[in-house]
């Protein structure tokens, strides 16, 4: 008998169960369960995955719900409410916030998630990049070549290095390795390796071609640069890749203010960009007061004079107590960058007269000097 984390009935015939383990990626994994007395297996479960997400200088314990099912004959009955509402409530008592990568629309909501992260992505023409590397040839000590897995941990610290700071990023852990295999008739990622000097200046992910099926517009899921310099040098070998499957463009799914958004923008590139009203990416606060316990010194960090720093302590007990930003929701859009304080009060969101001064400095909105365009990277995605 198979002996549960957590296992306690919620109503009567109906019992809620935790089993933990350990997830393909290795990260910690709960398997979360309802039964119904007389059946044999779940009748609804979902899968809470346990990371570390990234608000700017600062990084959050969180959790992600993922893998949500129903069996067939128990749907439309309420059991994924009851399930949801239960295991929030059960994440609620680890950690001060929980994401969910792929909600279904209209639904999450009812659970106090809001979708906050704005998708995006760079679409850069070949021709562009042909110009570039027809005036310039690949600097000596840079070279590209053949990813191997020994590069992996290289690429880790490259990454976090590069990206870490925003918010809605996953730090990622040493073992990281969320590189698609491949299998049969599903293509697995192809991955190119940039060195300086005999160390990694730049990396891309790029989805593998399927035989029989041709890919336009071509996708590169990651491509990460230590500086503009390395950025260019991986968009000219992505170009080339393109040139030769006679493609027009590529898309780079990298923020516009990385430094390969900067290498794009001098090629002549367009940036695409929707918010989402629903669905999709979404997150929940559920211990505002841990979660700002923990994000007090990245608040601090972003007040620029000293007079808002003496502002501070008063304005953020306010903030903590709910008596500022009222609204959860709300309050997780400004954590992330999605928005500015200003933008918050023009959709109506009050704020307090006395609090607006420090309020615009804790919550600039994403793409300023002190809080980078938020991201989630497809490869963190779960």
């Amino acid at each position: 008998m198979t002996r549960f984390d957590v296992e306690e009935d919620i109503e009567p015939g109906l019992r809620y169960t935790e089993e933990t383990g350990r997830s393909q990626s290795s990260r910690p994994v709960r398997d979360c369960s309802l039964w119904q007395a007389g059946v044999d297996e779940p009748i609804s479960g979902l899968n809470v995955l346990s990371f570390r997400q990234r608000f700017g200088a600062e990084s959050v314990p969180a959790e992600g719900i993922g893998g949500v099912e129903t069996l067939p004959a128990f749907r439309r009955r309420g059991a994924i409410g009851k399930l949801l509402t239960k295991t929030v409530a059960e994440s609620a008592k680890r950690v001060p916030i929980v994401f969910v990568s792929q909600a279904i629309e209209e639904l999450y909501e009812k659970f106090g998630f809001v979708n906050c992260l704005a998708e995006a992505y760079l679409s850069v023409p070949v021709r562009n990049v042909e110009r570039l590397a027809s005036r310039s040839t690949l600097a000596s000590p840079l070279r590209v070549r053949d990813f191997s897995p020994d590069d992996l941990p290289a690429m880790l610290t490259l990454y976090n290095t590069v990206h870490a700071h925003r918010s809605w990023t996953h730090e990622r852990q040493a073992g990281w390795n969320q590189l698609v295999v491949t299998q049969t008739w599903q293509p697995g990622s192809e991955v190119v390796i940039l060195e300086r000097d005999e160390q990694v200046a730049g990396y891309a992910i790029m989805k593998e071609s399927q035989f029989g099926h041709g890919v336009s517009p071509f996708v590169v899921d990651e491509l990460t640069a230590r500086d503009t310099e390395a950025a260019e040098a991986l968009l000219i070998d992505v170009a080339a890749r393109c040139w030769h499957r006679r493609l027009s463009e590529f898309w780079v799914r990298e923020p516009l203010d990385s430094a390969v958004g900067t290498a794009a923008r001098r090629l002549g590139c367009a940036y695409h960009q929707t918010f989402p009203p629903s669905g999709g990416m979404m997150g929940a606060i559920t211990d505002r007061q841990q979660l700002l316990r923990v994000l007090e010194p990245e608040l601090r960090r972003r007040l620029p004079t000293d007079d808002l720093h003496t502002a501070h302590a008063t304005a953020f007990d306010a903030l903590s107590r709910g008596e500022v930003i009222v609204d959860n929701r709300d309050l997780l859009r400004l954590l992330v960058g999605n928005w500015s304080s200003t933008d918050a009060r023009a959709l109506g969101t009050e704020i307090p007269t006395q609090y607006q001064r420090v309020c615009d400095a804790w919550f600039p909105g994403g793409g300023t000097r002190l809080l980078p365009l938020p991201y989630a990277h497809t490869l963190d995605r779960y």
